[in-house]
């Protein structure tokens, strides 16, 4: 009788440890997936310029006069430099026709390259006149790199264009603008010590940290939450990729930046929720501004609405930046 009971005892446990065993590895492959889903993704490693050039061109067409011109001028160059990781990373950059204009640091966002932000390059360059440098972050571009950062470890690649930038253009006064997961590297960026001639900040439509977003899309996407599948996906990138989801947070970080910031947000973004850019905009000390473009989707505030994106950017850098580029003076 004990020895049927041990028996069963002992197939109880075996049973009990093989389901724990089993849930815990489909846990594992799921956070796998989830983890080279969010930060491997194919269309990354199939970079072509052809290709993000005939997509920038299809979107911004009047781009096109404008990169042609530079073209012929041999105007739009790049640079590769070592980054984060022993990585090379590239960027480009296009000077200004005033010695003393002004520079912009123009970040793009996820899965995207510095070629397909070009839209934003010519806004700074053409509109107002200022020097800019455009980087194709870890994994993105021309970069190389093992996995996307989601702008964590991008924010020191950042302070290394930031001073590459200066090298090349010596500008007095630099703003750094990023977009998507471009706004959230620009806000882990601010709470760094930064040069001084680097004078204010642009984000737009950035998420408040890594977790938050990635709890979102689960949610958003799939209709599951965040525990456990996002808590062992966590692990696996602290692991893998020396980082986490709740250290890279721009929400901690803005709370350490001085600078001047102006946060934009699409009133109708659900990739990024729009409610995320209140307690950003809360945490971070002033100087401050605010802008909530009406019925827009994530990443597409200047595509819907450029003359105003474009005036809202040279106000607030005529404000905080010491000396104006000529576009800006003649406009005054």
């Amino acid at each position: 009788m004990t020895s049927n009971i041990r028996k069963k005892t002992a197939r109880h446990i075996r049973i009990t440890v093989g389901i724990v065993l089993f849930f815990v590895v489909v846990l594992i492959a799921a956070g796998n997936f989830m983890l080279y889903t969010a930060l491997r993704p194919d269309d990354n490693v199939s970079f072509s310029k052809e290709n993000a050039f005939e997509r920038l061109f299809t979107n911004y067409p009047d781009t096109k006069q404008w990169i042609d011109s530079l073209e012929q001028a041999h105007a739009l160059r790049d640079t590769f430099i070592m980054g984060e990781g022993s990585y090379r990373i590239h960027a480009f950059y296009v000077k200004a026709a005033s010695d003393t204009a002004s520079t912009a640091i123009i970040v793009h966002g996820y899965t995207d390259c510095a070629i397909k932000f070009m839209y934003m390059g010519k806004m700074y360059h053409e509109e107002l006149g200022m020097n800019i440098l455009m980087p194709d972050l870890h994994y993105h571009g021309e970069s190389e790199g093992a996995a996307i950062q989601m702008g964590w470890l991008d924010r020191l690649d950042v302070m290394r264009w930031i001073d590459v930038a200066h090298n090349i253009f010596g500008s007095a006064s630099m703003v750094v603008h990023g977009v998507s997961m471009g706004a959230a590297t620009v806000m882990m960026l601010s709470g760094e010590p930064l040069p001084s001639y680097v004078k204010c900040l642009v984000e737009d439509c950035g998420y408040t940290s890594v977790w938050d977003e990635f709890s979102h899309e689960l949610k958003n996407r799939y209709g599951l939450p965040s525990f456990p599948i996002l808590n062992v996906t966590n692990l696996l990138c602290k692991w893998k990729m020396g980082w986490s989801f709740r250290e890279a947070s721009a929400w901690k970080q803005v709370q350490k930046c001085e600078l001047p910031m102006l946060f934009i947000h699409g009133d109708s973004d659900t990739f990024v929720p729009s409610n995320m850019v209140y307690p950003l905009y809360v945490a971070k000390p002033y100087p401050k501004e605010l802008w909530i473009t009406k019925g827009v989707a994530h990443a597409a505030s200047y595509r819907n609405n450029p003359s105003d994106y474009t005036e809202h950017i040279r106000k607030f850098t005529q404000k905080h930046m010491q000396d104006l580029t000529v576009s800006e003076t003649t406009n005054e």
